[in-house]
């Protein structure tokens, strides 16, 4: 019987973006969720198109706002950031077992709300002449993904609470790069992410700490161990302070943030 932690996987698998974009929509939670199933790892994850070019970050070209082909890139390199996010709330939803339905039911509308975003900047990005796939983008999101894959704690730590979070500051400045550069369609899919992402980030931290609740922890003692343990990048200002606070963070913890910037 199909469960809806196979079928998240099996979604995962998927390669081609369209064909996932609608294999997500398609989930929902009238599915079995099979929370004490024992999935084998198949290997093949991410499914994601053969033909991306990976690069390392710093050899992602940078391309000016204000040319038709720096746009794309822009858009693209969004795009690319929306696509893993789909692949990553998949992931947790199929990866770790024994959990409620409430925690694969709000990661499984995280992923139908990353599909919403990746579609409406895939769609925007044809309208510029361009598809995903046509520049070069790097993978550091799912670098991350693979090394917290066995831990669930730090997966929440250093997924949604720490790169995702990321697009809570970054948004409102590509916004203004968008509306700055006359595309207003973009500005306007960067104010429905951001709406979204805040609610994302939320769910990573209040599952992060529920679960440091549970394992009897200090969740900011021990997301500054996870942290370490799993070389996570350094952040650096500005940060989106109500942003983030409407996404749970605390002030104890913004002022760490911005004591290491």
């Amino acid at each position: 019987m199909n469960t809806l932690r196979l079928a998240a996987l099996e979604a995962l698998l998927l390669t081609d973006p369209l064909q996932k974009v609608d294999a997500v929509n398609a989930l929902h939670l009238e599915l079995p969720v099979g929370a004490e199933q024992s999935i084998q790892d198949p290997g093949g994850i991410p499914g994601r198109p053969s033909h991306l070019e990976f690069v390392l970050p710093q050899k992602v070209p940078r391309r000016s706002v204000h040319t038709l082909q720096g746009r794309a890139a822009l858009v693209h390199s969004l795009a690319h950031i929306e696509f893993n996010a789909i692949n990553l709330a998949l992931d947790i939803i199929w990866r770790y077992p024994n959990l409620s339905d409430r925690f694969y039911g709000g990661w499984l509308t995280v992923a139908k709300e990353e599909a919403l975003h990746f579609s409406l900047l895939q769609a925007h990005l044809s309208t510029l002449g361009f598809n995903y796939g046509d520049f070069p983008c790097h993978d550091g999101l799912w670098e991350m993904a693979e090394r917290t894959k066995d831990n669930l704690l730090a997966r929440l730590a250093l997924v949604p609470r720490t790169l995702e979070a990321r697009g809570l500051d970054a948004c409102p400045v590509v916004r203004e790069k968008f509306a700055q550069a006359g595309d207003q369609q973009a500005a306007q899919i960067l104010d429905v992410i951001l709406r979204d992402e805040v609610g994302h980030v939320a769910l990573g931290n209040y599952w992060y700490r529920r679960l440091c609740r549970e394992q009897e922890r200090c969740d900011f003692d021990t997301y500054q161990q996870l942290a370490k343990q799993h070389r996570a990048p350094r952040l650096r200002g500005p940060f989106n302070r109500p942003a983030r606070l409407e996404a749970g963070f605390t002030e104890r913890e913004l002022q760490a943030l911005e004591e290491q910037a």
